[in-house]
């Protein structure tokens, strides 16, 4: 669940890395849910939602998440109908392991909008954890157009096992919005989920064609070209998009990612430092910064922010794989698979983590549960992961 102020994909460079985790599963906040009592609705709090969620962002970024939601809640009771900040106050509760207050507080906002996109795109995330798959594709189909919805539904219509149906469902609505920028975006969506990377761009810049100033759109295609390698395409996208919008927060921090990943590490550190100044609490920042101490050499710096990132979200799947690789090439192995089994209750089919699993596994001579995994990721739409799988388990065949 993205929870930048415009919902776009952010590219998360968790590549990498890092050191031991020891950390138990986050238990529901303490911290007071959205009241029922009408009473508090006329506290003499002054109405400033920016105010609000910064100091909570910035609570949040300093790992006090508990203050966060206290404090934040007590302003969402004293202005019910200031949707943003009690979205932001569901979204905490959320990474807090409190589902209950986070479906609260997300309904609330629903009575007073119902048509709210970005809720039911919240509330989607938070049913998909519960495990409540029709609910969760419910939901994000309330939510769109306009978020990014479309790779959660491919990942639960593949738990629910019909994804060929809404794959072809997402073609057809796509052949008869041809000039739709919404469809050609969905369609993107749907082939960048699929790791389909040139249908992922031919639709987005079909988007862009339409409307060629939609920051998703150049969001979104910027990620296909760094995927298939071509960061100089993808930079004078993502730099588009700032001149646009200099405060969008995911073109900022792909940028950083893209940098990194092409060694300019100067110039990925000042991004992330502007990254964190527009939206400090998004844990993608810290496994950012984590990726370019391991990039240093400095795994154990690496480490700590991988923590630090997955205190602010218990829900960062990079987080965990970073921490697993780290601790696999370091021969912690208790460790690994603790971070990497952790990785997959949150992304129970992705790819990467039951590859790494896998290799924790043959490096400890534990043939049968290193198969397993990898048959799993041979099993995933990505094609790389695929091969990779499929040639050690070809070394476990002989």
């Amino acid at each position: 669940m993205n929870k930048s102020g415009t919902t776009m994909d952010i590219k998360l460079r968790s590549l990498i890395v890092a050191f031991a985790l020891t950390f138990l599963p986050v238990l529901a906040s303490a911290a007071p849910a959205v009241t029922n009592n009408p009473d508090l609705y006329t506290l003499p709090f002054d109405s400033n939602p920016q105010a609000a969620m910064r100091a909570a962002r910035e609570r949040v970024a300093a790992g006090d998440l508990a203050g966060a939601i206290k404090g934040l809640a007590t302003y969402v009771n004293a202005h019910p109908k200031d949707a943003d900040p009690a979205r932001l106050l569901g979204d905490l509760y959320y990474r807090a392991g409190n589902s209950t207050s986070a479906d609260l507080v997300y309904h609330r906002i629903l009575e007073f909008y119902p048509n709210d996109r970005e809720t039911h795109n919240r509330l989607g995330a938070v049913y998909a954890t519960l495990n409540r798959i029709d609910d969760a594709i419910s939901e994000y189909n309330k939510s769109l157009p306009g978020t990014d919805a479309v790779p959660d539904l491919v990942s639960l219509h593949a738990r629910k096992g019909d994804l060929p149906a809404y794959v072809a469902q997402v073609q057809s609505e796509g052949s008869l919005g041809a000039s739709d920028p919404d469809a050609q975006h969905s369609l993107g969506s749907l082939y960048l989920s699929l790791h389909d990377y040139g249908n992922a761009l031919k639709y987005f810049l079909r988007e862009l064609d339409i409307v060629p100033d939609s920051l998703a759109g150049l969001n979104q295609a910027a990620v296909a070209y760094m995927d298939v390698g071509d960061y100089t395409k993808a930079f004078t996208l993502l730099n588009r998009c700032l001149l646009k919008d200099p405060a969008s927060y995911a073109c900022t921090v792909n940028l950083a990612a893209g940098n990194l990943e092409t060694r300019s590490y100067d110039r990925g550190r000042e991004l992330l430092d502007r990254a964190k100044s527009l939206e400090p609490e998004h844990p993608e920042i810290l496994v950012n910064y984590g990726y370019l101490q391991d990039a240093l050499g400095d795994w154990r710096s690496a480490v700590a922010d991988y923590v630090k990132a997955l205190a602010i979200s218990p829900y960062s799947r990079d987080a965990y794989l970073n921490l697993g690789i780290d601790y696999t090439q370091h021969r912690l192995f208790d460790l690994a698979e603790s971070a990497l089994l952790k990785g997959l209750t949150v992304a129970p089919q992705d790819a990467a983590l039951h590859y790494w699993l896998g290799r924790t596994y043959q490096d400890q001579r534990k043939r049968d549960l290193a198969m397993k995994q990898f048959e799993a990721a041979a099993q995933t739409s990505d094609p790389q992961v695929v091969n990779l799988a499929k040639l050690r388990m070809g070394q476990l065949s002989h």
